[in-house]
């Protein structure tokens, strides 16, 4: 009975843990079906000669054992695996490789350890009685009537129409009879398969319903998934909080060695360093409103120059992040305060 509770569709997590338990939505009919399919595929396009081949073999076995003896050493256990191997081999090879990639095509290749893991009640007996006669086993019986029912139905059906060709059947030769009950065969087999595929599919589309509604959550466990995967978000606003502050110390120690403090004069303040050696000045720190008026005051007590300048400010804190050098769209306006801050540094030292 599903949980009412679990209402939420299942996370990207969710659906990757259960993939590493093997719990991938797969129909068991499907492949085999596909598989059934490519040997009757296999057996139509063989010729009729080629399907009364085996005739053609027992005779030339009787003719060998009515010449000779049969021993291990004789070459008809040569022929007999050889004729065996070529009827056997293409279609046993058709029908894995299509069940393979059918079985692939559903959920992929997964390889999962803790699925192959010891479970001893596995090996109990009273467990399995218990899975076979509980609903879901119950209902699982009742499915696979289905698909039988439609079979019985076509078998019966196609038995009354041929049933008067199959009344004087002993009239037609031997290999035409055989040719007849062999073409009404297949034909039947191909209307079987049609039905079990079809089958296959609605089961298929049952078994993705089942594992969708298992791997729903309810809205505390999407939550505490959240926590486990993105981290407590107090933890986190904690964490983003002690890293603010540190970069905000860094700043405060940059601001102290720095060239030049630009100002628009209230709400911005940006430090700018520049040595001879340096490509470009650089963006040691920059504040709004009350880191602001921090960083002017360390300028003040390190003797910083601080330069009012409001389209520089506004320009530099939208557009450059503390740690970069400034664009080259802006190396006339800072190289205009910066000279005009060496200016007046000159003519303080001169006096």
């Amino acid at each position: 009975m599903a949980d009412g509770s679990k209402t939420e569709q299942p996370t990207e997590r969710r659906r990757t843990k259960a993939r590493d338990k093997g719990q991938v939505t797969r129909s068991r009919e499907l492949p085999g079906t596909l598989a059934t399919a490519a040997v009757l595929g296999w057996l139509a396009t063989r010729s009729s000669q080629d399907l009364f081949g085996w005739s053609a073999f027992y005779r030339n076995l009787l003719q060998f054992s009515a010449t000779r003896e049969l021993t291990l050493a004789s070459p008809v256990l040569q022929w007999s695996v050889s004729f065996a191997m070529r009827w056997a081999l293409l279609p046993m090879l058709a029908a894995w490789t299509v069940g393979t990639l059918s079985t692939l095509a559903q959920g992929g290749f997964v390889f999962s350890a803790e699925a192959l893991a010891w479970k001893p009640e596995r090996m109990s007996p009273a467990q399995k009685l218990q899975q076979l006669f509980s609903a879901a086993g119950l209902s699982n019986i009742l499915k696979s009537l289905i698909p039988f029912a439609f079979i019985l139905w076509l078998t019966i059906s196609q038995m009354r129409s041929d049933w008067p060709v199959l009344a004087g059947l002993s009239q037609f030769g031997v290999l035409a009879a055989a040719g007849w009950i062999l073409q009404r065969m297949l034909g039947l087999a191909w209307k079987f398969c049609l039905v079990l595929l079809l089958w296959a599919g609605v089961d298929y589309l049952l078994q993705r319903q089942r594992s969708e509604s298992q791997l729903k959550m309810s809205r505390e466990e999407v939550k505490e998934e959240f926590k486990e995967s993105e981290g407590n978000p107090q933890i986190k606003a904690k964490i983003r909080r002690l890293q603010r502050q540190v970069r905000r110390q860094q700043m405060r120690q940059a601001v102290k060695k720095a060239s030049v403090v630009v100002t628009n004069p209230t709400h911005y303040a940006l430090a700018l360093d520049y040595r001879p050696e340096m490509a470009a000045p650089m963006l040691v720190a920059k504040g709004l409103d009350r880191f602001a008026e921090e960083i002017k005051q360390i300028a003040i007590w390190h003797e910083v120059p601080l330069v009012e300048n409001r389209a520089l400010a506004h320009a530099l804190y939208r557009t450059v992040e503390v740690g970069q050098v400034i664009p080259s769209k802006l190396y006339t306006a800072v190289a205009e305060v910066l000279a005009a801050v060496y200016r007046a540094q000159a003519k303080l030292q001169r006096k």
